[in-house]
């Protein structure tokens, strides 16, 4: 951003729209605001998370945006209270836009959690939101919901979520429904990028950890088994359409049409680390389906470590990333995600598609950052 870009951001100017991004110091909520600030496109951006800007691992874009003292202001909130709530949505001007970004991302906790970070906090900030008159309500939910068939999942595809995340997602995506808020939700596929920790960034330490054993790694299934994806910056750009051009009550999955499958991200991990991949098959990974447990168990005893020792010998001392896997993740069940609605029913492209241009550009800004140990070889 020039300078004389930053002296016009900081002038406020009129006619542009008040946004409000809860859990927004998250992976996609970080992005969203840099995509904000960068772009000009809100006179005020008010964050409302539990976690702390500080101590939440952003790289020097974020800090840099959430700097921006004019546009962006952090409040602290547990949005699962009616007077955090209340003090997050209070201000002088209308929200025009709320974005919600709440929920728990990581996989293999207890049901409740998911129930008071996915459901809990959607339900009460969008009857809050209704209450308000706010002017568009975007809920970030995610392709998960759907049933896992061999065709790609469209908007009217059969929903049967798969992981309990996407269970309480769905929920969650019910009650805004049933709120009256005028809401448009967004189903994303495996979302990437700088600050991505449950994505692909686990199968990104992992490679790093077979690197350092100097071993095959092999994955359940087989290659053809789809895992399609976007890129945050996309979908902030998604976000933003949902925003200003897309109908509340509308529906749209978020996914390019790189069409990521299980094979084209171990060829990515095969460049990107110098390492041999392969596959298990259906047979054998079929044979051990009822011991998914204990073959999470058995993986993440031998990468966490691994990986520990890693990052110790490269002084990545302090670091949010781990090759952890949860056995929900080991299911035969494919994401292959239909993202084209968005592209006909809006002037949205998808310009950052996932290739290994973009996942090694994920994977410089972790080891610039110093989150990742530096072993990339390509």
């Amino acid at each position: 951003m020039s300078d004389d870009n930053k002296v016009e951001l900081k002038l406020k100017p009129e006619g542009k729209p008040n946004v409000l991004v809860l859990g927004g110091v998250g992976f996609i909520g970080r992005n969203l605001v840099k995509y904000l600030v960068d772009n000009g496109l809100a006179s005020n951006v008010r964050v409302a998370d539990k976690s702390l800007p500080g101590a939440s691992y952003f790289n020097d874009d974020h800090k840099k945006a959430f700097a921006e003292k004019n546009i962006v202001e952090f409040k602290q909130a547990d949005l699962t209270k009616d007077d955090h709530i209340k003090r997050v949505f209070t201000a002088e001007h209308k929200w025009d836009y709320v974005i919600n970004l709440c929920g728990e991302t990581r996989f293999g906790l207890m049901e409740a959690e998911y129930k008071l970070k996915c459901l809990d906090s959607a339900t009460k900030c969008s009857k809050y939101a209704k209450e308000q008159g706010v002017g568009k309500w975007v809920e970030v939910s995610t392709a998960q919901v759907y049933d896992p068939s061999k065709t790609a999942s469209t908007e009217e595809s059969k929903l049967k979520p798969w992981t309990l995340q996407a269970q309480y997602r769905r929920k969650a995506e019910e009650a805004v429904q049933s709120s009256g808020v005028p809401a448009v939700i967004l189903r994303p596929g495996i979302v990437f990028g700088p600050g991505d920790l449950t994505g692909i960034s686990p199968r990104l330490c992992v490679g790093a950890v077979y690197q350092k054993k100097n071993e095959k790694l092999k994955f359940m299934w087989e290659k053809t088994l789809r895992i399609n994806s976007v890129h945050v910056d996309d979908l902030c750009r998604a976000i933003w359409t949902a925003c200003t051009d897309l109908q509340a009550g509308s529906i749209y999955n978020v996914a390019d049409d790189a069409d990521l499958t299980q094979g084209s991200l171990c060829e990515m991990l095969e460049v990107l680390f110098g390492i041999k991949t392969g596959f298990v098959g259906n047979t054998m990974s079929s044979m051990a389906k009822l011991m998914l447990s204990t073959i999470a168990a058995d993986a993440n005893d031998d990468h966490v470590p691994t990986w520990t020792k890693l990052c110790a010998e490269h002084k990545v001392l302090n670091t949010p990333l781990s090759p952890y896997i949860d056995k929900e993740l080991l299911y035969n069940n494919s994401l292959y995600v239909d993202g084209s609605k968005i592209t006909r029913d809006s002037k949205f492209t998808y310009q950052n598609k996932t290739s290994l241009q973009t996942v090694k550009a994920q994977l410089e800004s972790f080891i610039k950052q110093g989150v990742f140990p530096p072993v990339m070889k390509a």
